[in-house]
C-alpha cells in the first residue's frame, strides 16, 4: 500500500492517479445517494478571484453553478479537505451538493452511482472554461 498517500476513517484515499495527479478513492463501496465527504468551504469574489487565478488554488476551488445563476455573479469557493481532490469526469460518480448553514457554505460530496472499493471518485467540472488552455483533463 505504500501508493496510498491518506488514509482516512477506513473510507477514503489519496493516491496519484497517472496524468491527473491526486485523486480520491473509495476504501468502502458506497451506494448512490451516500454522503462520501463533507467539507467547509471559504468563499471569495470575483477581485479576490483574479487574484487567486494567478496561483494554483485555481486547480482546487470549486464554482456554485446553482446559485451564480440566481445572483448573477459567479460564487466561488475554496474546499477544504479530500473534497478537493475529487477529479473531473464527463461520465462521473459523484456530485457537490452545497448546504448554507450558520457556520458558512459546505460542499458535500455524494454518490450519484454505486462506486465500488478502489474506485476513483470523480465529479464533472462546472468551470472547465476558466481553467488555462494548458491543463488538459484526462478521463
Amino acid at each position: 500500500m505504500l501508493d496510498r498517500v491518506f488514509d482516512r476513517s477506513n473510507a477514503l484515499y489519496v493516491k496519484n492517479v497517472p496524468k491527473k495527479g491526486r485523486g480520491l478513492f473509495a476504501n468502502i463501496p458506497f451506494k448512490a445517494g451516500d454522503l462520501i465527504e463533507r467539507a467547509p468551504t471559504w468563499k471569495f469574489d470575483d477581485r479576490q478571484a483574479n487574484l487567486i487565478d494567478l496561483t494554483g488554488i485555481l486547480e482546487y476551488y470549486f464554482v456554485r453553478g446553482e446559485r451564480s445563476q440566481k445572483c448573477g455573479a459567479t460564487a466561488r469557493y475554496v474546499v477544504f479537505g479530500l473534497a478537493s481532490l475529487v477529479n473531473h469526469s464527463l461520465n462521473p460518480n459523484a456530485k457537490t451538493v452545497w448546504a448554507d448553514e450558520e457556520s458558512g457554505a459546505w460542499a458535500n460530496i455524494v454518490a450519484i452511482n454505486d462506486i465500488k472499493v478502489d474506485e476513483e471518485i470523480t465529479q464533472k467540472y462546472t468551470n472547465l472554461s476558466d481553467y488555462p488552455k494548458t491543463i488538459k483533463f484526462v478521463e
